[in-house]
């Protein structure tokens, strides 16, 4: 059911970002049908596979593979589908700059800080 999951969930927050599957592919540095089958439930990922799909996207890992995921249209300048690769590694790095921000936050909300 995982592989699913997360087929769906990549499907979605690749369509919501305007990324084609072939850009995905070129970013993951994979063969396009083994993004289709992605998407399909039909393959599976590695750990870090997973973890530099969701950094692309700005979402946890859990998030990836939870059944309950809510994407929201992303708001870029310019069509996904256009990007290069170095913008695509760059906005990963943003988005795991802020995820780890997020998270820093939370542990010290948590220690009530």
């Amino acid at each position: 059911m995982t592989n699913k999951t997360i087929g769906e969930n990549l499907r979605a927050l690749r369509e919501n970002a305007g990324f084609t599957q072939c850009s995905i592919a070129n970013f993951m540095k994979v063969d396009q049908s083994f993004v289709a089958r992605l998407e399909k439930g039909e393959r599976s990922l590695s750990a870090d596979m997973l973890e530099k799909l969701a950094a692309l996207f700005g979402v946890t890992v859990d998030q990836m593979e939870s059944q309950t995921m809510v994407t929201s249209k992303l708001s870029f300048a310019f069509r996904g589908s256009e990007l290069s690769m170095e913008e695509m590694e760059a906005i990963s790095a943003i988005n795991r700059i802020a995820l780890s921000s997020e998270f820093m936050r939370s542990l010290l909300k948590g220690a009530g800080v």
